[in-house]
């Protein structure tokens, strides 16, 4: 159970790294096996280079090698994606997760090329990131198998195409050596159930215990009752994105007490609307114990 943890702010828009190391620990005392930093759902487009630096030296600090570190490294730039890679310090990284290529919409040839020559410039593990919503268009799943099978250190397939047949045929042609993990907290039940091993979640942010709950029956092949778990999570699941991600969490976190609900520009935070709705549905969980 991956989380994509969000980046929290001040009501001054500086990034919050009290608030930070709250939720760092949150998800060291829940069960978190992984986080994914710097990916979308941190609002990593609207950091510097030096806030980047920072949030990425603290947390690997605070975890100290109690859970695994997956960082954002990705781009529309293949030479600018290989210099950061060549040039950072990524001690205590344990592998990097890599978007496909956004706004400038390649081909499949262009896609393997831009991940082939990304995988040859670094040996951390690499996870490919396809994600049609947001960069426009979509990696097949040949593409993605031939990429794992040429390049030993990409091991891994974050799958957010929403696109649940094209998912199962990756999952049905893969080599044994890449992991498919969810990138869809509602698609996660029927991905593992196919052959995925996890999730890369943003619900996770907000209830990491629970959904580590859930993540080990479907590991355990207990499905049944982790439909149950699914299908009780299934309205915050849909309140979470109703305005956009991150804003769903960062709402239901501020309802919380763990942050400010602070986004920056061009996102804004949730509506009253969603929010309310977030912390009745928040509510209606707990006092059902129907959580886990």
């Amino acid at each position: 159970m991956g989380v994509a943890i969000i980046t929290p702010f001040t009501e001054t828009n500086e990034v919050d790294y009290a608030a930070l190391e709250r939720l760092v620990d949150l998800h060291l005392n829940s069960g978190t096996d992984f986080l994914c930093v710097q990916g979308t759902t941190g609002e990593t487009p609207t950091l510097t280079m030096e806030e980047k630096r920072t949030i990425r030296k603290r947390i690997i600090e605070q975890v100290d090698g109690r859970m695994g570190i997956m960082l954002g490294c990705g781009g529309n730039n293949t030479q600018a994606v290989i210099n950061e890679l060549q040039t950072e310090d990524f001690t205590g990284v344990d592998g990097i997760l890599c978007v496909v290529p956004y706004y400038n919409k390649p081909n499949q040839e262009g896609m393997y090329r831009h991940f082939k020559a990304i995988a040859d410039s670094t040996t951390l593990p690499i996870y490919l990131y396809n994600v049609p919503g947001r960069t426009g268009v979509n990696m097949h799943p040949e593409t993605t198998a031939r990429l794992a099978l040429e390049c030993k250190n990409i091991i891994g397939f974050k799958a957010a195409s929403g696109n649940l047949d094209q998912i199962k045929r990756l999952l049905a042609i893969k080599p044994d050596t890449l992991d498919v993990l969810s990138g869809d907290d509602a698609l996660t039940y029927e991905i593992m159930k196919a052959g995925g091993v996890g999730v890369i979640s943003v619900f996770g942010n907000v209830y990491p215990k629970e959904f580590v709950a859930f993540i080990r029956l479907m590991q355990e092949g207990r499905y049944d009752d982790a439909r149950v778990l699914n299908e009780n999570y299934s309205e915050v699941y849909k309140l979470l994105f109703a305005d956009g991600n991150p804003g769903g969490a960062k709402a239901q976190l501020s309802n919380m007490g763990y942050i400010k609900n602070v986004l920056r520009l061009p996102l804004v935070p949730a509506s009253e609307e969603v929010r309310e709705a977030l912390r009745e549905a928040g509510e209606k969980l707990q006092a059902g114990s129907i959580l886990y």
